[in-house]
């Protein structure tokens, strides 16, 4: 009977300190973003917050769905995604950066070629179709020399914006999350890392050409005007900006992502 009631005791307190656990909902795209949310998870369970990870593919409805409260926060993007995504929207709610945590390198990936010389006249490149991540892989064309834009500091060109093109390559934009999926069918293909670490590419050892470290675009904790500032969510940037994290991605990554802090 003693057991009993110490066994019921330690449940009832099990089942106490589960009730008292503040509970945060964030959108994550799987790779890294998930990864690293699932490493600090028991972190923050010990500091009384249930994280709660849900996996998106898409670069849409993790903002969508923030900014109509469904969901607290998302990590999946970076400052000039949010910034044209906060424009083009117009959502009731803005949406804002709490914290800065890694950068993804983005790099240019082709199965036909091992060097952007060998690329041939006419050659067919995808990009990714929104405004940002379009822009993004057409200044890392300009940067690798098979391109000139008109403005090589834009973060929003677009294929209009190329001004020479000495081999004439044809660009089209598609969503980036089926980039890799057409990479077999194409000359060159310019891939988010987060899709192309899904996919079992090695940016670093893969991709063609890649971003320095020196990157502007680090990927953020993405709240509400009116939660980014809550302890839970405090907690959340905390942890995700903590040695233990930074540890994990270098050794999880090996420079395929760089920690932004």
């Amino acid at each position: 009977m003693k057991k009993l009631l110490v066994a019921f005791a330690a449940l009832s307190a099990l089942s106490a300190l589960s009730a008292q656990a503040d509970t945060l909902k964030i959108a994550a795209t799987p790779v890294p973003h998930a990864e690293i949310l699932e490493f600090i998870k028991p972190q923050l369970a010990k500091e009384g917050v249930d994280l709660q990870v849900k996996v998106f593919t898409d670069y849409v409805q993790p903002n969508v769905q923030v900014a109509e409260g469904r969901l607290d926060a998302n990590f999946f993007q970076h400052q000039p995604y949010l910034d044209e995504f906060n424009k083009a929207r117009q959502t009731k709610v803005k949406l804002e950066a709490v914290t800065g945590v890694h950068i993804e390198p983005f790099g240019a990936y082709s199965t036909k070629i091992k060097t952007l010389a060998e690329l041939p006249e006419g050659a067919q490149v995808v990009i990714p179709n929104d405004a940002t991540n379009g822009g993004r892989a057409l200044l890392l064309l300009d940067k690798a020399g098979v391109i000139k834009l008109k403005d090589n500091t834009s973060i929003t060109a677009t294929p209009k914006d190329i001004v020479e093109n000495p081999k004439g390559i044809k660009v089209r934009e598609l969503e980036a999350a089926t980039l890799p999926r057409v990479l077999n069918q194409v000359d060159l293909a310019l891939i988010n890392t987060n899709y192309a670490l899904e996919a079992g590419l090695n940016p670093t050892k893969d991709a063609l050409v890649i971003e320095g470290s020196d990157s502007p675009y680090v990927n953020i904790l993405v709240a509400r005007g009116d939660n980014k500032d809550s302890a839970d969510m405090q907690k959340l940037a905390k942890a995700l900006t903590s040695p233990e994290v930074k540890k994990f991605i270098e050794e999880k990554y090996k420079g395929a992502v760089v920690p932004a802090f």
